[in-house]
């Protein structure tokens, strides 16, 4: 007798794949912040509830901020001094909260030539002449803006240098700039419409126009009393009396209809 010699190979014992994480390398090891969804019982509000809820949370949270904590600021408040002489120049700055903005290091500088202390009436044409389309001859104001630099402190900087540079060449007497005329062509003037001085309601125009209303008023009631004036209320009354009494009642007619609906019917 031989015996059976059963040569395959053991069976290894049957594993379940692994779990696959997705928590990701720095959430190894953490619990999952997020359990599985229960199954609704119709014992809940609708999502779209929720969020009509949510939104009444955030209302009451900035409506217990205004109550109790922008009181506070009043603590802050600072008098407003107007700009003094010595600094016509006015810097403008873009910030934006929370956020970092291409548009944030951009600074805009606006002075009104005349307001230079350091500048004759000669040496203010010359200026602005030398300002060309960055000077507005509506308003009286130069502009002028900078973001050629990563930082708001350089281009403010630079600002500061091209206004001083442009002081400096103003005041330089070797030419004077007369020969040269004022180019304004750059400027587009907007014409706004005025209000016509005879529209104005006056003392004098409203006793007119009441007296304009009296003597309407006083014709109307002379053609009623002659019959002239023609009533619209009347007149339909009158048409609704000529009316028959008894008109015929316009039988309901049903059609056939198109198609297979009306070869049914």
């Amino acid at each position: 007798m031989f015996d059976v010699i059963d040569r395959r190979p053991p069976r290894e014992p049957y594993l379940p794949p692994p779990v696959r994480d997705n928590r990701g390398f720095w959430q190894d090891g953490e619990k999952e912040a997020v359990a599985p969804d229960e199954e609704f019982k119709g014992d809940d509000m609708s999502s779209l509830a929720h969020g009509e809820l949510e939104l009444h949370r955030e209302r009451r949270e900035y409506m217990r901020l205004a109550a109790w904590e922008m009181p506070l600021l009043s603590k802050l408040a600072k008098p407003f001094n107007p700009p003094q002489k010595t600094h016509p120049l006015r810097f403008r700055y873009t910030t934006y909260m929370g956020e970092q903005h291409p548009a944030e290091p951009k600074v805009v500088v606006e002075f009104c030539p005349s307001d230079l202390p350091s500048l004759s009436p000669q040496q203010t044409r010359k200026f602005i002449k030398l300002c060309g389309p960055r000077y507005n001859p509506g308003t009286e104001i130069v502009k002028m803006s900078c973001e050629s630099f990563t930082t708001a402190a350089e281009n403010k900087r630079y600002l500061s240098d091209m206004v001083d540079a442009l002081i400096a060449e103003a005041q330089d007497p070797k030419d004077t700039f007369e020969d040269v005329p004022f180019d304004f062509r750059h400027h587009k003037e907007k014409k706004k419409p005025e209000f016509p001085k005879e529209w104005l309601l006056t003392e004098t125009r409203k006793k007119i126009l009441e007296a304009k209303r009296a003597g309407q008023e006083l014709e109307d009631q002379r053609k009623v009393d002659d019959g002239k004036l023609i009533d619209g209320g009347v007149l339909v009354e009158e048409a609704l009396k000529r009316l028959p009494v008894n008109a015929p009642v316009m039988e309901e007619v049903i059609s056939r209809g198109r198609g297979k609906a009306g070869r049914k019917r």
